[in-house]
């Protein structure tokens, strides 16, 4: 069975800055407490990443600046079934220049074995280096880069399912 992993970002990603209006699948913004503050998040992303848990061969981790905040506050606030995902931490990344997240998913990927990734992420369209190495994996790896004011879209998301479920790479 083929394995992927889904690395994913919280802030301008699950719960965009500044939300208005209205999501961009056509609902109303959701308000939440996660502990330390206030966030915006759209029901029907929560119930698309809370249907990962059926797919075979996935595996999903936080990829954030929250670190294990997002499974301890994050999750039991907008009801993510995301608690037990692990996260990376930024002192896992090594240490000199570039992106800590970069460094940090190479790592993680070196050690999970995973034949193909997703990275959701909004600062992935300023990244460079990161773009650079996508472009090394190629047909391997995804990147989606939303809107930091609206998240994950329908068309991004319905873009990543597709090639989570992909059977061959």
């Amino acid at each position: 069975m083929r394995k992927v992993t889904l690395y994913l970002d919280v802030d301008g990603v699950v719960c965009p800055f500044g939300a208005t209006g209205l999501t961009p699948w056509g609902s109303a913004w959701r308000l939440a407490n996660a502990g330390l503050l206030e966030v915006a998040y759209a029901r029907e992303l929560v119930d698309g990443l809370n249907g990962l848990e059926g797919v075979p061969g996935v595996r999903c981790v936080w990829l954030t600046s929250w670190e294990d905040m997002a499974p301890q506050y994050l999750c039991p606030a907008i009801g993510l079934n995301a608690g037990q995902w692990p996260y990376l931490a930024a002192e896992s990344g090594g240490t000199g220049a570039g992106w800590w997240k970069l460094r940090a998913i190479q790592e993680d990927l070196g050690r999970s074995g995973a034949d193909a990734l997703v990275w959701i992420d909004d600062q992935l369209n300023y990244e460079q280096e990161a773009q650079a190495w996508a472009g090394i994996l190629g047909r391997r790896i995804m990147l989606v880069s939303p809107d930091p004011r609206r998240g994950i879209s329908p068309g991004e998301w319905a873009a990543v399912r597709t090639f989570l479920e992909r059977p061959v790479f």
